[in-house]
């Protein structure tokens, strides 16, 4: 789960783009957002807040140019709620969420840089603007290694493999 992801923020000289989807009216769907709207930018991070309309930024992330786009979202893992994973595009299953008219993985494919999804298992996306108390624990992790990641310059070293 978080070998993945700090492989990602670990790459030297590399821009990463977070990009931060769902529905925030929705509770847990919107864990994508909550998680973006926290990130700090800075020379090698940044992010982007599209909610439920990736398909309407294509054109702003191609000319955003990342080296790398991590796609935080929402995702059914048939996990515990909490439960958060990094997987490449590719792996995922071809499907549209509830708040997509496109699949992720179907959108993915407009980019030619490498496309990673963080997916994070939600507990409940009836209607309501809270995030259940596991997916914000969780959500808040992420956010703290990421920060860490951004802020700690001496941890960024090239040894990922497969990106």
């Amino acid at each position: 789960m978080v070998k993945k992801l700090k492989q990602i923020l670990a790459v030297s000289n590399k821009k990463v783009l977070f990009v931060g989807i769902g529905n925030v009216l929705r509770r847990d769907d919107g864990i994508g957002v909550y998680i973006v709207n926290k990130i700090k930018n800075n020379k090698h991070i940044s992010k982007l807040i599209v909610e439920v309309s990736l398909e309407n930024y294509i054109s702003k992330i191609q000319a955003l140019s990342p080296d790398i786009l991590v796609l935080v979202d929402c995702i059914n893992f048939d996990k515990v709620p909490g439960y958060y994973n990094v997987l490449p595009i590719h792996d995922t299953k071809e499907f549209t969420m509830h708040s997509h008219n496109l699949s992720l993985k179907s959108i993915s494919k407009f980019f030619t840089m490498p496309v990673f999804i963080l997916g994070i298992q939600p507990g409940d996306i009836r209607v309501g603007e809270r995030l259940t108390f596991s997916v914000e624990k969780a959500g808040n992790r992420i956010i703290e290694l990421i920060n860490t990641y951004s802020v700690n310059e001496t941890n960024r070293m090239t040894i990922v493999k497969n990106i």
